[in-house]
């Protein structure tokens, strides 16, 4: 099915789920130190928009590509290395070109983050004359 220019073969409420497992270069640091040795929130986001970014490898053409809009990440608990976190990204809404997920990260039954993301589908063309004029 295609809606608006970009292939959908999703519904509200479809689910992508992402399974990793926490590495020891992916705590709490910053250049200043170690803060704490578990799963640092901004890895945690970077984890969090590739589970949404699975609907856009499956929506996207060959020509297109995805492009982060946005990100909400509510760091509820922590998960230390060698947890395996479970996200559970689900599909919202499709507007036009504009795909926006929530998603939950666990480990075991805990919840560990939740929020949203925010990515469009553009032609790759448009992409990169957007990145030149930087």
């Amino acid at each position: 099915m295609y809606l608006c220019g970009v292939r959908n073969p999703f519904r509200p409420g479809d689910k992508q789920v992402y399974e990793k497992v926490v590495q020891p270069d992916e705590i709490a640091a910053f250049e200043s130190g170690i803060v704490h040795h578990v799963y640092s929130t901004f890895s945690l986001a970077k984890d969090a928009e590739w589970s949404t970014r699975l609907f856009v490898l499956d929506m996207k053409e060959e020509d297109e590509e995805g492009i982060g809009t946005f990100i909400e990440v509510y760091h509820r608990s922590p998960a230390k290395v060698n947890s395996k976190v479970t996200f559970t990204a689900t599909l919202e809404e499709v507007n036009g070109h504009e795909i926006v997920c929530s998603f939950i990260a666990t480990v075991g039954d805990r919840l560990i983050a939740e929020g949203r993301t925010g990515q469009k589908i553009l032609k790759k063309s448009k992409v990169n004359s957007l990145l030149e004029k930087l």
